[in-house]
């Protein structure tokens, strides 16, 4: 296999010494225009290709950064990686990816490993409730406001006051939330802002993964029993538990939003084009993507890269936006009092 070319394959072809030629390729010291365009332009026809290795033997930076996520099985996190992966890029970053694999212990050592490969800073997906300290190195914490680590997130408690408002605009007084997990300070944020839509009634919450703990993965949800008691909407505070209410409910003949709403959070890809399509609160990813970056980016260098203003401004989280689809419509009782035990029939 041939070898790539190197500073001093361009710099035998030129007759420039290879500090000439890296001060060109590099920006620094000086070298005239006519000659700077010239060694680009050789180092272009031959293929040069700038060493990272060498690049940080000089700098002292890898130009790398870490990204590590708390599952990249589930669909948000991929979504996360996208855009870290472009915000970086654009300031001239690569990014290598952990998985904790949803386990606090594997979320230390995958950060350690990133540090071990040199990346110059780390961006942290936390699982759940966990805390990212005891670093001595450039992280940033993608998480929600109510965490004590968090440096950037959205917006979750006023997303879902947002989705809950939705729903009670749409004549919605009988709301059953849906959750994963009750020790998510991001799903404990959404909750307590649909619960504060609905003036902070204590509105019944189905958490699955206790649900699931008691009665076997995947078991039924027992939505169907909430209908029969009297409930319209079902506010999900994730897509992925959204699709599964609406699944199960369509299998028991119940029609959504016909016979009552469902709603989600995060807006995942397909989240716009299942059966029916999602109402959902959209996360501003590539901005929280931005701002994560800058705030690694202000730790390595103080000097040259600006604390983001905005972080101190949305302190609170960036804001979310309601994106209404077709899983949600009036309650029955708005819709010239349907008859819900047409509902209880059909699920019998």
């Amino acid at each position: 296999m041939a070898s790539r070319p190197n500073l001093s394959d361009i710099a035998r072809q030129l007759g420039v010494s290879v500090a000439t030629v890296s001060n060109a390729l590099s920006g620094k010291g000086r070298v005239s225009r006519e000659l700077g365009d010239a060694i680009r332009r050789k180092a272009e026809e031959l293929g040069y290709i700038p060493s990272v290795a060498g690049r940080a033997l000089s700098t002292g930076r890898s130009n790398v950064l870490g990204l590590v996520l708390a599952d990249i099985n589930q669909p948000l996190f991929p979504q996360f990686a996208l855009n870290i992966e472009e915000a970086a890029g654009e300031l001239g970053y690569g990014v290598l990816i952990g998985n904790s694999r949803g386990d606090p212990q594997e979320q230390e050592r995958a950060i350690r490993r990133l540090i071990e490969r040199g990346a110059d800073g780390i961006v942290v997906v936390p699982r759940y409730d966990t805390r990212v300290t005891g670093h001595r190195w450039p992280i940033a914490v993608i998480d929600s406001p109510s965490s004590p680590d968090n440096t950037v997130s959205a917006d979750h408690f006023n997303g879902g006051v947002a989705i809950g408002r939705h729903l009670r605009d749409l004549g919605h007084e009988n709301v059953v939330i849906v959750g994963l997990y009750s020790g998510s300070n991001v799903q404990k944020d959404r909750v307590a802002g649909i619960k504060a839509a609905f003036d902070d009634r204590d509105l019944p919450i189905v958490w699955i993964q206790e649900l699931e703990r008691e009665r076997g993965q995947n078991c039924p949800l027992g939505l169907v029993d909430f209908v029969k008691d009297g409930a319209t909407a079902f506010a999900c505070v994730s897509d992925l538990h959204a699709l599964r209410a609406v699944t199960e409910l369509q299998q028991a003949g119940i029609a959504v939003p016909g016979d009552v709403s469902v709603t989600g959070f995060d807006d995942l890809g397909w989240a716009g084009v299942v059966a029916p399509a999602i109402t959902t609160m959209r996360m501003d990813m590539k901005r929280i993507a931005h701002l994560a970056i800058r705030h690694i980016l202000h730790q390595l260098d103080a000097n040259k890269h600006e604390a983001p203003e905005e972080l101190a401004e949305l302190s609170g989280g960036v804001p979310m936006e309601l994106i209404i689809r077709q899983s949600s419509g009036p309650a029955p009782r708005a819709r010239s009092n349907t008859d819900l035990a047409a509902v209880h029939a059909r699920s019998e």
